[in-house]
């Protein structure tokens, strides 16, 4: 089976008459994810490419009975759609949008602890289950179908390790960007949970990056709670003390939240730590022969 996301998943699309949501809509649409509706206030009875349109998540979930949702709006807006979206019903939410403010986050977060939803996001390129559907803008193009579960805070990342594994010819059960801010829904702990659970997935790759202590975090949950192989890679050896490299959370303050330490975490508890996304496909695939 696939985590989270399957072929069964309805999906809606808020923000769907913008540039990139009917882009990406349109996309995910024709790898076979099953689009039900879109959500633009002041738009409804509009239909993009026979995708029809709703003013509302509710209209949309009363109309389609869509159960995911993805957010293609603006950052100061992402927060109250996601807050809607928890609000009509939606069980999965994955948010998209870079630059959402930390307070804003906080807020959503807060709000939807607790209520059973499953948040994506933000600041990620979503999720893709290879053979069956995606929601965001991972290109399918480089998956395969298999069983390896990727977890990852880096979004170009996600695609480098997905295709240096297609290109090994390991396949993958789902691939999930969870976003490097520091506030987001879904973290390591709770995708490696579901991934431990899942009969498809057989291996698991986690690409970390420098600043904060998440990837220690799953490092603790690894040695505990996980009996599947787990491979891993951590951006930013090089960077220096200090400075911010892409993502808002990646920040490294003193000895804390350095590439080495994490590294170093990870080897304690017996997981496998690529240097470069090729070699971290090529310890996946050696594992499996």
């Amino acid at each position: 089976m696939a985590v989270i996301l399957d072929r069964d998943t309805r999906a809606l699309v808020q923000g769907i008459t913008g540039k990139e949501g009917t882009f990406h809509t349109l996309r995910n649409r024709a790898y076979g994810t099953n689009v039900v509706a879109g959500v633009t206030p002041g738009k409804g009875g509009q239909d993009v490419e026979g995708i029809p349109v709703f003013d509302s998540v509710v209209e949309a979930v009363e109309s389609t009975g869509a159960d995911a949702s993805i957010i293609y709006v603006p950052a100061r807006f992402a927060a109250d759609a996601i807050l809607e979206a928890a609000d009509g019903g939606i069980r999965l939410i994955v948010c998209i949008a870079e630059g959402v403010p930390v307070v804003d986050m906080a807020r959503a977060y807060n709000y939807l602890r607790g209520k059973g939803h499953v948040l994506i996001g933000p600041n990620c390129p979503g999720l893709i289950s290879p053979g069956k559907a995606n929601l965001g803008i991972i290109p399918p193009e480089i998956t395969k179908e298999g069983g390896v579960g990727l977890v990852s805070r880096s979004g170009t990342l996600t695609y480098q390790v997905m295709h240096e594994l297609t290109q090994q010819g390991v396949g993958q059960s789902t691939c999930i960007g969870i976003g490097g801010d520091p506030i987001i829904g879904t973290g390591f702990v709770e995708a490696l949970e579901r991934f431990e659970a899942d009969d498809q997935t057989e291996r698991i790759v986690l690409i970390g990056e420098i600043g904060g202590a998440d990837e220690e975090r799953a490092a603790e949950f690894i040695r505990d709670h996980v009996s599947k192989p787990v491979v891993a890679y951590v951006a930013g050896f090089t960077a220096p003390p200090g400075k911010r490299m892409g993502h808002a959370g990646a920040i490294i303050t003193g000895s804390t939240g350095t590439a080495q330490a994490k590294a170093e975490a990870f080897e304690a508890v017996g997981v496998r730590v690529g240097r470069n996304p090729t070699e971290v496909a090529e310890l996946v695939a050696s594992a499996a022969s």
